[in-house]
Parts: structure tokens; C-alpha cells; sequence
């Protein structure tokens, strides 16, 4: 015979164990240059600075010329 359940788990048991693997939100602070939110111990991706030193530079994006409405 294969292997099978000796006892029925119930509804909670089986809600205890999935209880787990709900989704959190990701922790977030603010950056001392920018105050944006960043994730900690990341380089900021608006201003570029980590731990008070610039480590990547950031270049602004270009904007597209507006085009006039007819």
C-alpha cells in the first residue's frame, strides 16, 4: 500500500503552517541626501550616494520636446 495520511490535519494546522508565506512590504528609510526612500544598505538610485559618499553618478534624463497641439 502507498503512503498515506494516518489522521486527517485539520483546517487550522494546515492555515498555521501557510501563515508564513505571506507577502511583507519591503523595508524602507530615507536617504540623508535626497530623502527619498531607498532600501537599506543600498546606494540611493535618485542621488547616487551610499553611507555619505557619491558612488555612482546619476545622469538626468532628457526630456522630449513638446510638440505643438494642432
Amino acid at each position: 500500500m502507498g503512503a498515506l495520511p494516518k489522521r486527517k490535519k485539520t483546517k487550522s494546522r494546515a492555515k498555521q503552517r501557510l501563515s508564513h508565506a505571506a507577502l511583507k512590504p519591503p523595508a524602507l528609510v530615507e536617504c540623508p541626501q535626497c530623502h527619498a526612500m531607498i532600501l537599506p544598505h543600498h546606494a540611493c538610485p535618485s542621488c547616487g550616494t551610499y553611507n555619505g559618499r557619491t558612488i555612482t553618478e546619476i545622469k538626468e534624463k532628457k526630456k522630449k520636446p513638446e510638440t505643438p497641439a494642432s
